[in-house]
């Protein structure tokens, strides 16, 4: 997975959060997984940018 993916992965639980589809509790703890995965690539992204 990338930081790309994680966006996406991110818009679409957005998206089923929106339209109410699937379990709340279980849509809230995939928010925060991508969230904190999406906080992860980017900081990967950052630190490698910086020591070229």
């Amino acid at each position: 997975m990338n930081k790309k993916e994680a966006a996406e992965m991110q818009y679409w639980l957005e998206l089923c959060e929106e339209a109410d589809i699937g379990n709340p509790e279980e849509r809230q703890w995939l928010l925060q997984e991508s969230g904190e995965m999406l906080a992860i690539f980017t900081s990967i992204g950052k630190t490698t940018k910086a020591r070229r």
